[in-house]
């Protein structure tokens, strides 16, 4: 599956968008390193998801 990428779309923000949360921007960006020294996307790049499985848990301590 793509994501095609709004304008100002950063790995956090695709992660959150996606998968439901920014601790999986590593999983993105792990899987589309051509598009790394990209920081924050202008609109339509194309970033592959790759299928995870997310797990449902607590937030840390400090997000609570």
């Amino acid at each position: 599956m793509y994501y095609k990428t709004l304008q100002g779309d950063t790995w956090d923000i695709v992660a959150k968008k996606v998968y439901g949360s920014e601790i999986y921007a590593d999983v993105l960006m792990a899987n589309n390193f051509s598009l790394l020294d990209i920081f924050i996307f202008s609109a339509g790049q194309k970033i592959f998801i790759p299928e995870i499985s997310v797990q449902n848990s607590n937030p840390p301590p400090w997000r609570q």
